[in-house]
């Protein structure tokens, strides 16, 4: 029956061209849940699994068997650049006798990780001085993150953002990483780590085990060489940074974007081995000479745990304002989807749970109803896909605006900003957090809308009211309640109605940008916060 192509990333999907049935692993997952698998078995002539890199697919051990069960000729898995590695028989056995053992191996390497934390803990108790900082050195920017595959979002626009102008400040940065980030400068040292091929079929223990993967990463790529100072983008379970930090003693800073415990425990499901994260995690505080947040309500958070503010700089997203700008030229993105003529409400972003963009497709909706004769020259521009993408279709059905909207899907990072220019009204609208507790984000969405030089309609919400209302010359936005639907339609309706407001607030939201939130004054403040903190200590 041909070839069946399982993406390891991607939304759910399953269709037939020609010769070729596509699916995403979800639908893999579907298929055994549901007792249809026995069905496919043996039903193509050759399988293979999509990913982004071979480097980043550990050991998939579950997926391999199930496409050698479906394949009744060639297996294997390929990624981007045509690269293949054959699910062979031999490599199977091996996984699988690697699977077998480690269940008597679990609570080893739980221990062996324990007691790493608390030996580090302890040479941190001891430390009685700050390490220098060397600026004519090598920066060295580590991005531990389990997740492959990203292409587009505000983790990519920020990695990239803080790199690209390190030298600056810095010699020139090193970057040892778990996948490549686009739009990092082409001439940056970039080495990619490799995931050991261990405890795969136990969802928190690879990145317990991704520590071991650094450790061998930086002997080999960065070894004996001169660093200015760590910089980690923290992610869950990992602290490769510490101790390289404190075996070389030098200054290391840790990038905190949210608890890993708070977000799995809201946003997911709660740790298993949370004791043992929550270790980690203050481990990297603890040890960090600086830490680097994005708003206040981060700040505030850290003190509440008994983290020194003298330690934390605040420091809210940027973006690169010779790239998102208004002589961009969106025409071409108006002319793909059928834009021209159209009065364009924007919105890009990994639709998560925060994002509120079921709350623009439902206002988008409402707007329309209430007021049909905009239906003709009105369009929702919706950029990129996520968790929240089928309450927005939901919510676009429900009030048959399908013909008025554009779902794009995601887009590469590099084609955002061609993307944003298409549109004449730009929407940020945030929730707040569902526990209650303040909003702790600084969305990156937010200042590449304010560099675009757009009308822009956002929430009132915590850091994103404070960047958008800074008091000294009035809002450069159009501020509405968080969540609130109706609230929203008022603020979208008002920009659609009124041009020359919207080209006013767009040229003082670009202001904005270029007197405070482009990357290259967002790295400088960290530089600096770090010299005063070394110094005074």
């Amino acid at each position: 029956m041909g070839r069946l192509t399982v993406l390891r990333h991607g939304s759910d999907r399953w269709e037939v061209s020609g010769r070729e049935t596509t699916a995403t692993v979800d639908r893999l997952k579907e298929w055994l849940r549901r007792g249809t698998l026995p069905s496919h078995v043996f039903r193509y002539d050759e399988a293979r699994l999509l990913t982004h890199r071979l480097e980043s697919i550990g050991r998939p051990l579950k997926l391999g068997l199930m496409l050698r069960l479906l394949s009744r000729g060639a297996c294997y898995v390929e990624d981007d650049t045509a690269r293949r590695i054959p699910l062979s028989a031999g490599l199977l056995a091996r996984w699988s006798w690697q699977a077998l053992r480690e269940p008597f191996q679990k609570s080893a390497l739980l221990e062996a990780v324990a007691q790493d934390v608390s030996a580090l803990t302890g040479e941190i108790e001891a430390r009685t001085t700050r390490p220098p900082f060397d600026a004519a050195a090598a920066a060295l920017y580590l991005r531990s993150d389990m997740s492959v595959g990203l292409r587009a979002g505000g983790s990519v626009g920020h990695i990239a953002g803080v790199l690209n102008h390190l030298d600056e400040f810095t010699g020139r940065p090193v970057m040892l990483t778990t996948d490549t980030i686009p739009t990092v400068r082409s001439d940056i040292e970039v080495h990619c780590v490799a995931p050991l091929e261990a405890f795969w079929e136990y969802p928190e223990l690879p990145s317990f085990v991704m520590n071991q993967a650094f450790d061998l990463a930086i002997e080999r790529h960065v070894g004996a060489r001169r660093l200015a100072c760590v910089y980690q983008r923290y992610s869950l379970n990992n602290y490769s940074g510490v101790r390289l930090a404190i075996r070389r003693r030098i200054p290391f800073v840790v990038e905190y974007n949210g608890s890993e415990i708070w977000m799995s425990r809201h946003w997911g499901s709660p740790l298993e081995h949370e004791a043992l994260s929550s270790r980690i995690e203050m481990l990297n505080l603890a040890a960090a000479d600086l830490i680097v947040v994005v708003s206040r309500a981060m700040e505030e958070e850290l003190a509440a745990r008994g983290v020194p503010r003298g330690k934390i700089l605040v420091n809210p997203n940027g973006v690169e304002p010779a790239v998102y700008s208004p002589d961009v030229d969106g025409s071409v993105v108006r002319e793909r989807y059928g834009l021209r003529g159209k009065t364009v409400i924007g919105f890009i972003g990994t639709f998560g749970p925060w994002h509120g963009a079921e709350v623009l497709a439902e206002a988008f909706g409402r707007l329309i109803e209430a007021r049909p004769e905009l239906r003709p020259h009105l369009r929702l521009l919706m950029i990129g896909d996520g968790v929240k993408m089928p309450e927005v279709r939901s919510a676009i059905a429900r009030h048959s605006a399908q013909d008025a909207c554009v779902l794009t899907g995601l887009v590469p990072q590099a084609d955002g900003p061609s993307h944003l220019a298409a549109c004449d009204i730009l929407a940020s609208p945030h929730v707040p957090n569902a526990d209650g507790t303040p909003f702790f984000g600084s969305p990156t969405k937010l200042f590449e809308y304010m560099a675009m030089g757009k009308g822009i309609v956002a929430s009132d919400l915590d850091q994103i009211g404070d960047v958008l209302n800074p008091g000294e010359r009035g809002p450069a936005a159009v501020l509405v309640a968080p969540g609130d639907v109706d609230s929203l339609v008022s603020g979208l309706a008002a920009l659609v109605d009124d041009p020359a407001r919207r080209d006013a607030l767009g040229r003082a939201a670009r202001q904005l940008v270029l007197e405070r939130h482009s990357w290259r004054a967002h790295t400088a403040r960290i530089i600096e916060a770090l010299r005063q903190r070394l110094a005074a200590a």
